[in-house]
């Protein structure tokens, strides 16, 4: 088996590199990123399996080749909202499945125009499978399918300070936080303005109670193209300390992050001074899932944000090189879309240490 990840050097892909070092399935690495010192330093520290190369995600043609060949491409590489597009249709192009954690409502809008050409070339992309969105999806497509007439999902998250993050998570942050994004409800998608909508949720600890508001992930605009039936999905998202939020928030409303240029800029800066934030409590991110319908239940999770991230994209990317979604069309797929059936896919994440919690149908 041999996987590519683009963006390898990413502070998000680390838990990754450590499950394929230690997978005897996976013969051949290539850490490709535009940090190729850093990438062959990672790589001499991780064994002969692993093979540093420079990637340009805004050069199409040496994308292409250098994914073909390739048994799945995994990707790292963010800002989504600018990178999930053209890493796909590089994929596509090159004739390899595909695996992101992209996380964006725009980058998820963006890749599903790929559906046909997807299609056509028999190729899968597997977009968002992270955090939230990811983990998220999978445990509402397990409640949509356990409530009888669910019509209601609101999917709820929060990142504790004290989880370290590269500069393309804090552009995401900034990007989610601007502007607007949309929701559902009463059965039509509306644009609601971000940083809006606050409400309190319990989540798992050490994260406990917190507030939260509307933010831009992709889980508000896939639930509902993907699951008939629902009337009202929402999504909210949060930081603890909420200061943080407070903060971004009057940032925004000063058209600090009103283009791509200024949020590189800004997470940059933030990224090398992230300590001045630390808690000394929050050292985890948590989410929650409400599924609504003839009965209600709920799905929480808690895990250090890398973890909750990459096991997802491993465990897919295995599936996908092990033939276990050959029975599907090539196409864009989020992980509720393809994991009709998700209980097998949960345990693996269990498996692999994440917490997961159900509770009683109520």
């Amino acid at each position: 088996m041999k996987l590519i990840i683009l963006g390898g050097c990413a502070d998000m892909a680390k838990p990754l590199i450590e499950l394929l070092k230690n997978d005897t399935e996976v013969k051949e690495i290539i850490l490709a990123d535009r940090n190729e010192e850093k990438a062959k330093s990672i790589c001499d520290m991780n064994g002969i399996k692993f093979t540093p190369a420079f990637c340009d995600a805004n050069d199409h043609i040496a994308l292409v080749s250098l994914i073909k060949g390739n048994d799945v491409v995994i990707a790292y590489i963010g800002p989504f909202y600018s990178f999930e597009k053209k890493m796909a249709k590089a994929a596509i192009d090159a004739g390899v499945n595909y695996v992101s954690i992209a996380d964006d409502y725009d980058a998820y809008l963006d890749v599903i125009t790929l559906e046909q050409e997807a299609k056509e070339k028999g190729v899968k992309i597997l977009t968002g499978f992270g955090n939230s969105p990811g983990i998220t999806q999978i445990l509402a497509r397990k409640g949509y399918n356990d409530v009888k007439n669910t019509h209601k999902i609101h999917v709820n998250w929060c990142a504790g300070s004290d989880e370290s993050v590269g500069p393309s998570n804090l552009m995401h942050l900034f990007h989610i936080f601007n502007a607007t994004t949309l929701q559902t409800f009463d059965g039509k998608e509306i644009p609601v303005k971000t940083g809006e909508g606050e409400k309190e949720v319990e989540f798992p600890l050490p994260i406990g109670k917190a507030k939260v508001y509307y933010t831009g992930h992709a889980e508000s605009v896939s639930l509902p193209r993907n699951l008939p039936g629902l009337k009202e999905v929402t999504l909210h998202g949060g930081v603890k300390p909420n200061y943080i939020v407070h903060l971004v928030k009057f940032m925004s409303s000063l058209n600090f992050f009103a283009t791509h240029e200024r949020r590189v800029m800004l997470a940059n800066l933030f990224h090398k001074i992230e300590s001045w934030f630390s808690s000394k409590e929050f050292n985890k991110s948590v989410g929650r899932v409400d599924i609504y319908g003839d009965a209600y239940k709920y799905f929480t999770y808690v895990g250090h944000i890398a973890d909750i991230t990459s096991i997802p994209a491993y465990i897919a990317s295995k599936w996908l090189a092990n033939g276990k979604f050959n029975d599907m069309d090539g196409g864009v797929y989020s992980p509720e879309k393809i994991l009709v059936k998700p209980e097998k896919f949960i345990d693996e994440l269990k498996f692999l240490g994440i917490e997961i919690f159900e509770s009683e149908m109520l």
